[in-house]
């Protein structure tokens, strides 16, 4: 039976492939690429001489036909730039479109900036809640972190090199400056881990250059519980005041990350307007 292979590529060492990995990328009929470019450079260091097509976010839909007509007698590996494909990379649409043809899909694994950032960054023992990439827009960024303020599993986020100072800043603003890992271009000439506190990590990359994987610790029991929670809730309050959110979603949300009863949340709620207005006259 004809089968997609999703392989797994390097991170950034072209050493961190496996046997079987080199072994399906020569025996496949067609390599579906993010980028051809990128896994040209692979392919020729392994000697590898296996036809290649672009497969990437914005030709996909175009190219699964064509994909699913090479798998009816041939088998078909997908790559990605680097790591997985269809986590954080494309793949989902073609893995779908396989399975719902009744094509075999098959994962090839290997080289993971995810499992590598968690495996040296001191900081996770068993369970993690992994991300994805943080979102772009500082408003979603702030309002996820909030949710996560008093998750007690560590978080694992991607970055970029363009937004990893506001994140490091959001995270020391919500998540009271937690200890974090930060680990910058995994595998690659230039790997880089640093521990500490958030507010350590920010003023470290001042000039922040290449990818970024974050660990980040979650939340732990101390004697002043009730007050950080009340210091939380109270400037989230306060910045969906000033974003002309409803007292009704206000709380609600609030309620949720906080963990606080509606009732007194809603009584923040008001005596902070009331203060507000107070302030205004």
């Amino acid at each position: 039976m004809p089968t997609l292979y999703i392989v797994s590529t390097p991170i950034g060492n072209l050493e961190d492939i496996t046997l079987r990995a080199l072994r399906v990328l020569r025996e496949v009929a067609l390599i579906a690429a993010e980028d051809t470019r990128v896994t040209r450079k692979l392919l020729s260091h392994y000697d590898i001489h296996t036809r290649l097509t672009s497969f990437n976010e914005h030709n996909q839909s175009s190219r699964t036909p064509d994909l699913l007509s090479t798998l009816r007698n041939e088998d078909v590996a997908l790559v990605s730039d680097a790591g997985t494909p269809s986590v954080n990379d494309p793949g989902k649409a073609l893995v779908q479109a396989a399975s719902d043809a009744g094509i075999q899909v098959v994962a090839v694994p290997g080289a993971s900036a995810v499992t590598s950032a968690v495996a040296i960054s001191g900081i996770v023992d068993e369970a993690f809640i992994y991300l994805g990439y943080l979102p772009r827009s500082k408003d979603d960024r702030r309002r996820l972190l909030e949710t996560l303020a008093y998750e007690r599993r560590p978080v694992v986020a991607l970055e970029s090199p363009k937004r990893i100072r506001q994140s490091l800043q959001a995270i020391c603003e919500t998540l009271n400056d937690r200890l974090i890992a930060v680990c910058r271009e995994m595998t690659k000439l230039h790997e880089e881990v640093f521990r500490g506190n958030a507010s350590e990590a920010l003023n470290h990359f001042e000039q922040p250059r290449g990818e970024f994987t974050l660990v980040i610790d979650g939340w732990t029991e101390s004697s002043d519980d009730d007050s950080e929670l009340e210091a939380l809730a109270s400037t989230i309050l306060h910045r969906l005041r000033r974003q002309g959110t409803g007292a009704k979603h206000a709380v609600s949300h609030v309620t949720a990350v906080t963990g606080l009863s509606r009732r007194q949340v809603y009584q923040m709620w008001l005596d902070s307007a009331a203060s507000e207005h107070h302030q205004g006259t």
